[in-house]
């Protein structure tokens, strides 16, 4: 990895852990399986960090922008996926 996730000075320490874990596991479901409950649960405690679907949208950017990696893909894989793990 040879880059930087999109963080917020402004939040607390265990919101930066909480945004690591989600882009940690956008990662893994690239790289191998994810449990689809795990990418929703994660997506829904980012949605309490970052409610502005603008900002949403800014920092999954971001984050696509330096690693190729879609967070709105994997997100919307999850909810439409039957299986319980799944991969990209």
């Amino acid at each position: 990895m040879n880059y930087q996730y999109p963080l917020d000075e402004t939040w607390t320490k265990e919101e930066i852990i909480d945004v690591v874990n989600f882009f940690s596991l956008m990662e893994k479901a690239y790289e191998g399986k994810v449990k689809k409950q795990n990418v929703l649960a994660l997506y829904n405690r980012l949605k309490e960090i970052i409610p502005s679907k603008s900002e949403e949208k800014k920092v999954f950017a971001a984050f696509e922008r330096d690693s190729g990696y879609s967070s709105y893909k994997v997100v919307k894989k999850a909810r439409e996926t039957k299986d319980e793990m799944f991969s990209m």
